[in-house]
């Protein structure tokens, strides 16, 4: 079981046609393993490397907002919620 994230949102991935919704720390783990995968990225590696060792409620937090930081950062951040 995992715990819910409140502030649920959708994510693109490249060459997806829909939007992925990301509810829990889980979902954001997978999808930045699948994200690594396809963008050999370091900076995506510490991201990921940061949403698995996330153990309490202020790390999910601050690795969420890491996440969306990212997504942000690479237009990749769904726009309607």
């Amino acid at each position: 079981m995992t715990i819910p994230y409140v502030q649920h949102f959708d994510a693109n991935l490249p060459s997806v046609a829909a939007p992925v919704r990301i509810t829990s720390i889980y979902d954001a783990q997978i999808f930045t393993r699948r994200w690594v995968i396809r963008d050999k990225d370091r900076n995506l590696k510490t991201l990921l490397r940061k949403l698995e060792k996330a153990n309490s409620g202020a790390l999910i937090d601050e690795a969420m907002v890491d996440f969306k930081q990212a997504l942000s950062a690479r237009a990749l951040l769904s726009s309607k919620l």
